[in-house]
Protein backbone atom coordinates (compact mmCIF):
# COMPACT_ATOMS: atom_id res chain seq x y z
CA UNK A 1 0.00 0.00 0.00
CA UNK A 2 1.45 3.57 -1.16
CA UNK A 3 0.69 6.40 1.27
CA UNK A 4 0.84 9.66 -0.42
CA UNK A 5 2.65 12.51 1.30
CA UNK A 6 1.74 16.31 1.29
CA UNK A 7 3.97 17.96 -0.77
CA UNK A 8 6.29 20.37 0.90
CA UNK A 9 5.68 24.32 0.63
CA UNK A 10 7.70 25.76 -2.11
CA UNK A 11 9.63 28.81 -0.98
CA UNK A 12 7.51 31.38 -2.71
CA UNK A 13 4.88 29.73 -0.52
CA UNK A 14 6.14 29.98 2.80
CA UNK A 15 7.25 33.52 2.35
CA UNK A 16 3.52 34.14 1.32
CA UNK A 17 2.48 32.35 4.28
CA UNK A 18 4.74 33.87 6.62
CA UNK A 19 3.48 37.23 5.13
CA UNK A 20 -0.50 36.47 5.79
CA UNK A 21 0.30 35.70 9.23
CA UNK A 22 2.30 38.43 9.99
CA UNK A 23 -0.01 41.22 8.47
CA UNK A 24 -2.96 39.24 10.10
CA UNK A 25 -1.45 39.74 13.51
CA UNK A 26 -0.66 43.27 12.42
CA UNK A 27 -4.37 43.63 11.75
CA UNK A 28 -5.64 42.36 14.71
CA UNK A 29 -3.53 44.73 17.27
CA UNK A 30 -4.90 47.33 14.69
CA UNK A 31 -8.34 47.15 16.11
CA UNK A 32 -7.43 47.58 19.83
CA UNK A 33 -4.73 50.10 19.29
CA UNK A 34 -4.96 53.45 17.33
CA UNK A 35 -1.73 54.57 15.83
CA UNK A 36 1.87 53.18 16.63
CA UNK A 37 1.62 51.37 13.53
CA UNK A 38 4.79 51.05 12.61
CA UNK A 39 5.97 50.38 16.12
CA UNK A 40 3.84 47.54 16.11
CA UNK A 41 5.29 46.33 13.15
CA UNK A 42 8.56 46.83 14.78
CA UNK A 43 7.82 44.95 18.02
CA UNK A 44 6.32 41.78 15.81
CA UNK A 45 9.80 42.23 13.58
CA UNK A 46 11.71 41.82 16.74
CA UNK A 47 9.91 39.03 18.18
CA UNK A 48 9.97 37.31 15.10
CA UNK A 49 14.24 37.80 14.72
CA UNK A 50 14.35 36.52 18.01
CA UNK A 51 14.83 39.87 19.57
CA UNK A 52 13.58 42.01 22.71
CA UNK A 53 12.56 45.19 22.42
CA UNK A 54 12.94 48.17 24.81
CA UNK A 55 10.06 50.87 23.90
CA UNK A 56 10.73 54.96 25.38
CA UNK A 57 7.89 57.14 25.86
CA UNK A 58 5.95 59.44 29.01
CA UNK A 59 3.44 57.52 30.72
CA UNK A 60 -0.51 57.24 28.98
CA UNK A 61 0.59 56.38 25.45
CA UNK A 62 -0.50 53.04 25.22
CA UNK A 63 2.83 51.54 25.19
CA UNK A 64 1.17 48.39 27.55
CA UNK A 65 -2.00 48.01 26.17
CA UNK A 66 -0.11 47.49 22.88
CA UNK A 67 2.13 44.57 24.46
CA UNK A 68 -0.69 43.30 25.80
CA UNK A 69 -2.50 43.30 22.76
CA UNK A 70 0.69 41.67 20.76
CA UNK A 71 0.13 38.77 23.15
CA UNK A 72 -2.94 38.13 22.37
CA UNK A 73 -2.75 38.03 18.95
CA UNK A 74 0.13 35.66 19.38
CA UNK A 75 -1.99 33.27 21.64
CA UNK A 76 1.05 33.44 23.74
CA UNK A 77 1.34 33.49 27.77
CA UNK A 78 1.66 36.84 29.21
CA UNK A 79 2.71 38.48 32.40
CA UNK A 80 3.56 42.15 33.37
CA UNK A 81 6.10 43.28 36.09
CA UNK A 82 5.48 46.81 37.47
CA UNK A 83 9.02 48.06 38.09
CA UNK A 84 9.17 50.08 41.10
CA UNK A 85 12.55 51.30 43.51
CA UNK A 86 11.65 48.77 45.72
CA UNK A 87 11.14 45.54 43.40
CA UNK A 88 13.76 42.89 44.35
CA UNK A 89 15.48 40.70 41.73
CA UNK A 90 13.12 37.58 43.69
CA UNK A 91 10.33 39.10 42.55
CA UNK A 92 10.83 38.72 39.37
CA UNK A 93 12.64 35.00 39.36
CA UNK A 94 11.11 33.76 41.65
CA UNK A 95 11.75 32.32 45.61
CA UNK A 96 12.16 29.02 47.23
CA UNK A 97 9.28 28.41 50.10
CA UNK A 98 9.10 25.86 52.76
CA UNK A 99 6.47 23.63 52.09
CA UNK A 100 5.15 20.37 53.63
CA UNK A 101 5.02 17.48 51.21
CA UNK A 102 4.55 14.08 52.31
CA UNK A 103 4.60 14.69 56.05
CA UNK A 104 8.31 16.52 55.52
CA UNK A 105 9.08 19.99 54.91
CA UNK A 106 11.12 20.47 51.79
CA UNK A 107 11.84 23.94 50.26
CA UNK A 108 10.66 24.07 46.53
CA UNK A 109 10.88 26.80 44.23
CA UNK A 110 7.85 29.31 43.03
CA UNK A 111 8.36 30.83 39.76
CA UNK A 112 8.14 34.39 39.31
CA UNK A 113 6.69 36.61 36.57
CA UNK A 114 9.15 36.54 34.18
CA UNK A 115 7.95 32.48 33.09
CA UNK A 116 5.95 33.64 30.57
CA UNK A 117 6.62 33.52 26.95
CA UNK A 118 5.76 37.33 26.62
CA UNK A 119 6.96 39.37 29.77
CA UNK A 120 6.32 42.84 29.91
CA UNK A 121 8.80 45.18 31.56
CA UNK A 122 7.02 48.10 32.85
CA UNK A 123 8.56 51.28 33.59
CA UNK A 124 12.13 49.10 33.78
CA UNK A 125 14.05 52.09 34.65
CA UNK A 126 12.65 52.91 37.70
CA UNK A 127 13.82 49.66 39.35
CA UNK A 128 17.42 50.02 40.91
CA UNK A 129 20.40 49.07 38.60
CA UNK A 130 20.48 45.45 40.73
CA UNK A 131 16.99 44.68 39.78
CA UNK A 132 16.76 46.06 36.37
CA UNK A 133 19.99 42.83 35.98
CA UNK A 134 17.61 40.24 36.88
CA UNK A 135 16.05 40.02 33.25
CA UNK A 136 19.91 40.29 31.97
CA UNK A 137 20.71 36.45 31.96
CA UNK A 138 16.65 35.55 31.41
CA UNK A 139 17.33 37.67 27.62
CA UNK A 140 20.28 36.19 26.68
CA UNK A 141 20.49 32.76 27.55
CA UNK A 142 16.37 32.09 27.86
CA UNK A 143 17.12 30.69 31.63
CA UNK A 144 17.20 32.33 35.71
CA UNK A 145 19.78 30.92 37.83
CA UNK A 146 18.56 30.92 41.37
CA UNK A 147 19.36 29.56 44.97
CA UNK A 148 22.36 27.57 42.64
CA UNK A 149 19.38 26.21 40.75
CA UNK A 150 18.99 26.92 36.80
CA UNK A 151 15.42 27.08 35.70
CA UNK A 152 14.77 27.33 31.73
CA UNK A 153 11.99 29.77 30.58
CA UNK A 154 9.27 29.08 27.95
CA UNK A 155 9.90 29.10 24.08
CA UNK A 156 9.05 31.64 22.72
CA UNK A 157 10.54 34.16 25.10
CA UNK A 158 9.94 37.43 24.79
CA UNK A 159 10.80 40.51 26.48
CA UNK A 160 9.40 43.69 25.58
CA UNK A 161 10.11 46.57 28.04
CA UNK A 162 9.34 50.32 27.86
CA UNK A 163 10.95 53.01 30.15
CA UNK A 164 10.46 56.56 30.91
CA UNK A 165 12.35 59.22 29.21
CA UNK A 166 15.49 59.20 31.18
CA UNK A 167 15.07 62.73 32.21
CA UNK A 168 11.89 62.26 34.17
CA UNK A 169 12.85 62.32 38.21
CA UNK A 170 12.98 59.18 39.40
CA UNK A 171 14.28 56.97 37.07
CA UNK A 172 17.71 55.20 36.26
CA UNK A 173 19.83 54.60 33.16
CA UNK A 174 20.25 51.22 31.99
CA UNK A 175 23.71 49.25 32.02
CA UNK A 176 25.26 49.64 28.95
CA UNK A 177 25.05 45.96 28.61
CA UNK A 178 21.60 45.44 29.51
CA UNK A 179 20.73 48.06 26.65
CA UNK A 180 22.74 46.10 24.21
CA UNK A 181 20.38 42.84 24.73
CA UNK A 182 17.49 44.51 22.75
CA UNK A 183 16.93 43.85 19.05
CA UNK A 184 15.44 47.18 19.09
CA UNK A 185 14.87 50.33 21.30
CA UNK A 186 11.48 52.24 19.80
CA UNK A 187 10.21 56.14 20.56
CA UNK A 188 6.64 56.41 20.99
CA UNK A 189 5.17 59.40 20.45
CA UNK A 190 1.91 61.64 21.20
CA UNK A 191 -0.98 60.95 18.68
CA UNK A 192 -2.15 62.98 15.92
CA UNK A 193 -5.24 65.06 16.49
CA UNK A 194 -6.89 62.65 14.16
CA UNK A 195 -5.95 59.60 16.34
CA UNK A 196 -6.69 60.72 19.32
CA UNK A 197 -10.47 61.54 18.59
CA UNK A 198 -10.52 57.94 17.22
CA UNK A 199 -9.10 56.99 21.17
CA UNK A 200 -11.88 59.20 22.96
CA UNK A 201 -14.34 57.12 20.66
CA UNK A 202 -13.08 54.13 21.67
CA UNK A 203 -12.54 54.41 25.36
CA UNK A 204 -15.00 56.04 26.35
CA UNK A 205 -18.07 54.08 25.12
CA UNK A 206 -19.70 51.30 27.18
CA UNK A 207 -17.73 48.78 24.77
CA UNK A 208 -14.36 47.28 25.34
CA UNK A 209 -11.78 45.17 22.96
CA UNK A 210 -9.35 42.52 23.15
CA UNK A 211 -7.15 41.02 20.68
CA UNK A 212 -8.31 37.59 19.17
CA UNK A 213 -5.39 34.71 18.76
CA UNK A 214 -4.72 34.73 14.97
CA UNK A 215 -2.25 31.77 15.41
CA UNK A 216 -3.81 27.97 15.86
CA UNK A 217 -4.30 26.72 19.42
CA UNK A 218 -1.88 24.32 20.12
CA UNK A 219 0.26 25.24 17.76
CA UNK A 220 1.23 28.46 18.45
CA UNK A 221 4.97 27.35 19.46
CA UNK A 222 6.17 25.64 16.26
CA UNK A 223 4.30 27.82 13.90
CA UNK A 224 6.83 30.72 15.66
CA UNK A 225 9.54 28.36 15.17
CA UNK A 226 8.62 27.90 11.54
CA UNK A 227 8.54 31.53 10.60
CA UNK A 228 11.69 32.39 13.06
CA UNK A 229 13.38 29.49 10.99
CA UNK A 230 12.67 30.92 7.68
CA UNK A 231 14.42 35.04 8.64
CA UNK A 232 17.08 33.31 8.80
CA UNK A 233 17.22 31.40 5.46
CA UNK A 234 16.21 35.63 3.79
CA UNK A 235 19.14 36.41 0.87
CA UNK A 236 21.26 39.41 1.87
CA UNK A 237 23.38 40.42 -0.76
CA UNK A 238 27.30 40.71 -0.49
CA UNK A 239 27.06 44.43 -1.13
CA UNK A 240 24.27 45.09 1.58
CA UNK A 241 26.24 43.13 3.98
CA UNK A 242 29.14 45.32 3.37
CA UNK A 243 27.02 48.53 3.61
CA UNK A 244 26.01 47.23 7.48
CA UNK A 245 29.41 46.64 8.62
CA UNK A 246 30.22 50.02 7.03
CA UNK A 247 27.46 51.90 9.16
CA UNK A 248 29.15 49.76 12.24
CA UNK A 249 32.68 50.45 11.71
CA UNK A 250 32.00 54.27 11.18
CA UNK A 251 30.21 54.63 14.52
CA UNK A 252 33.47 53.54 16.44
CA UNK A 253 34.81 56.97 17.55
CA UNK A 254 38.29 55.13 17.81
CA UNK A 255 37.78 54.01 13.61
CA UNK A 256 40.01 55.23 11.73
CA UNK A 257 38.35 58.30 9.45
CA UNK A 258 35.62 58.54 12.31
CA UNK A 259 33.71 61.61 11.09
CA UNK A 260 33.80 64.40 13.33
CA UNK A 261 30.27 64.05 15.29
CA UNK A 262 31.29 60.80 15.97
CA UNK A 263 34.39 61.83 17.83
CA UNK A 264 33.21 64.73 19.43
CA UNK A 265 30.05 62.67 20.83
CA UNK A 266 30.11 59.16 21.39
CA UNK A 267 31.92 57.30 24.08
CA UNK A 268 31.89 54.24 22.55
CA UNK A 269 29.51 53.08 19.40
CA UNK A 270 27.86 49.53 18.72
CA UNK A 271 28.75 46.35 18.84
CA UNK A 272 28.22 42.84 16.42
CA UNK A 273 24.71 42.79 18.30
CA UNK A 274 23.84 46.16 16.54
CA UNK A 275 24.92 44.56 12.96
CA UNK A 276 23.30 41.35 13.73
CA UNK A 277 19.54 43.30 14.65
CA UNK A 278 20.08 45.19 11.27
CA UNK A 279 20.15 42.20 9.61
CA UNK A 280 17.32 40.48 10.87
CA UNK A 281 15.23 43.15 11.12
CA UNK A 282 15.98 43.88 7.62
CA UNK A 283 14.74 40.07 6.64
CA UNK A 284 11.89 40.16 8.63
CA UNK A 285 10.89 43.32 6.52
CA UNK A 286 11.62 41.60 3.24
CA UNK A 287 9.63 38.87 4.49
CA UNK A 288 6.38 41.08 5.47
CA UNK A 289 7.19 42.77 2.04
CA UNK A 290 6.67 39.13 0.14
CA UNK A 291 10.13 38.96 -0.95
CA UNK A 292 13.24 36.41 -0.26
CA UNK A 293 15.52 38.75 -0.38
CA UNK A 294 17.04 41.79 1.43
CA UNK A 295 16.69 45.43 -0.53
CA UNK A 296 18.44 48.83 0.44
CA UNK A 297 15.26 50.25 2.19
CA UNK A 298 15.10 47.26 4.53
CA UNK A 299 18.43 47.90 5.76
CA UNK A 300 17.56 51.60 6.08
CA UNK A 301 14.36 50.77 7.95
CA UNK A 302 16.37 48.91 10.89
CA UNK A 303 19.07 51.07 11.27
CA UNK A 304 17.75 53.42 13.53
CA UNK A 305 15.75 51.24 16.16
CA UNK A 306 18.52 48.70 16.18
CA UNK A 307 21.54 51.05 16.33
CA UNK A 308 20.24 54.47 18.62
CA UNK A 309 20.30 52.70 22.10
CA UNK A 310 24.20 51.08 21.34
CA UNK A 311 25.77 54.78 20.66
CA UNK A 312 26.89 55.75 24.55
CA UNK A 313 26.87 59.27 24.53
CA UNK A 314 29.60 61.73 26.02
CA UNK A 315 28.88 64.59 28.68
CA UNK A 316 29.56 66.88 25.43
CA UNK A 317 26.41 65.70 23.64
CA UNK A 318 24.48 65.85 26.71
CA UNK A 319 25.58 69.68 27.04
CA UNK A 320 24.89 70.22 23.65
CA UNK A 321 21.38 68.57 23.59
CA UNK A 322 22.77 66.32 20.97
CA UNK A 323 21.02 62.54 20.84
CA UNK A 324 22.15 59.57 19.78
CA UNK A 325 19.37 60.03 16.55
CA UNK A 326 21.26 63.26 15.69
CA UNK A 327 24.87 61.30 15.21
CA UNK A 328 23.33 58.38 13.70
CA UNK A 329 21.76 60.35 10.87
CA UNK A 330 25.25 61.60 9.91
CA UNK A 331 26.58 58.36 10.51
CA UNK A 332 24.34 57.10 7.96
CA UNK A 333 24.81 60.22 5.26
CA UNK A 334 28.76 59.55 5.51
CA UNK A 335 28.70 56.04 4.85
CA UNK A 336 28.71 55.31 0.75
CA UNK A 337 25.51 53.65 -0.68
CA UNK A 338 25.39 50.48 -2.74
Amino acid sequence: MVTSRAAAPSPAERVARFQQTFRAIEDEVARVIVGHAAAVRKVLGAFFAGGHVLIEGVPGLGKTLMVKSVSQALGLTFKRIQFTPDLMPSDIVGVQLLTEIGGSRDLVFREGPVFANIVLADEINRATPKTQSAVLEAMEEHQVTAFGETHLLPDPFFVLATQNPIELEGTYPLPEAQLDRFHYKLVVTSPAANELKEILRRTTADRSQEARPVLEPGQEGPIVDAMRHLVRQVTLAPPLEDYVVSVIVAATPSAPGAIAPVRSYLRFGPGPRAAQAIVLGAKVSALVDGRGHVSLADIDDAIAPAVRHRLILNFQAEAENVTADDVLREIVRSVKRP
